[in-house]
């Protein structure tokens, strides 16, 4: 970790991470980005357990972007659990899912997600939905592990 603003990025699917990291990429906003692949990895992450217990738990990232669809455990389950857990229930998450489902919104709005955003089809709009999250996300918002208070 370098100090700067981390975003986890939530995501079994290759493509969608290609696209998210070339979307990135487009934007001078500085960042470390860690992956994790699966429901599981991320909970291990950010609550220090699986390969991450026994140390010290990584620093939570500055806002989780969670895709619903993983396998094992879903981003709904992951969700419901960041926001049960002491360490994470007031990490800013933003469900970014390819779901047009209402009942998806719903449910992840009632389990306590920030935002849900539907992944756009066109890179362009893509590149420019990444730029208004990490705008948002990393220099307006005051989360609280980044208050001055």
């Amino acid at each position: 970790m370098t100090g700067l603003a981390t975003l986890l990025l939530v995501e079994d699917n290759p493509d969608d991470e290609v696209i998210l990291l070339r979307a990135l990429g487009k934007h001078p906003l500085a960042r470390d980005l860690a992956i994790a692949r699966s429901g599981e990895q991320a909970l291990d992450y950010l609550l220090g357990e699986g390969p991450y217990a026994g140390g010290a738990a990584p620093m939570l990232p500055a806002l989780v972007l969670l895709d619903l669809r993983l396998p094992g455990i879903d981003g709904l389950e992951v969700l419901r659990r960041i926001r049960g857990h002491p360490r994470t229930r007031l990490l800013p998450v933003v469900v970014l899912t390819s779901s047009v489902e209402p009942e998806d919104v719903v449910r992840c709005y009632e389990a306590g997600a920030n935002s849900y955003i539907r992944k756009p089809v066109d890179f362009a709009r893509y590149a420019e939905m990444t730029r208004v999250l990490e705008l948002y996300w990393l220099t307006i918002n005051e989360s609280v592990g980044r208050s001055p208070l």
